[in-house]
């Protein structure tokens, strides 16, 4: 799989670029390792993690850019196995960053997604 995706606050995302790298948010340091989402998981992942909130963005994410060793896929969401990073993801390893536009329905589109 070669890329995976992260949904951020703008706010972490520019600490993340002046450090050049992301050690993770609160939630991804308090289990030990970064979350990630496939493309098939993202919006799920924004509807029940970050609805209503603004300000985010969504990386895209080279994975053959990070050290194999470090990736795991575990089982989360009703089972569905999902991409977790146990090391620090640099920000070089990020291709693309859009933000994601907040609908009035609380949801967030995902354009690049989109079919």
């Amino acid at each position: 799989m070669p890329t995976v995706y992260r949904i951020l606050s703008q706010t972490d995302w520019e600490a993340a670029l002046a450090l050049g790298e992301l050690r993770g948010t609160a939630h991804d340091l308090r289990d030990g390792f970064i979350h990630f989402s496939t493309a098939e998981q993202v919006a799920d992942t924004a509807r029940i993690h970050y609805a209503r909130l603004p300000n985010l963005v969504l990386l895209y994410v080279r994975t053959e850019a990070l050290p194999a060793d470090a990736w795991r896929w575990e089982a989360s969401r009703h089972g569905a196995l999902f991409p977790h990073l146990y090391a620090v993801l640099p920000t070089a390893a990020v291709h693309r960053v859009e933000p994601l536009v907040l609908q009035s329905d609380g949801t967030h589109r995902f354009a690049a997604l989109d079919p």
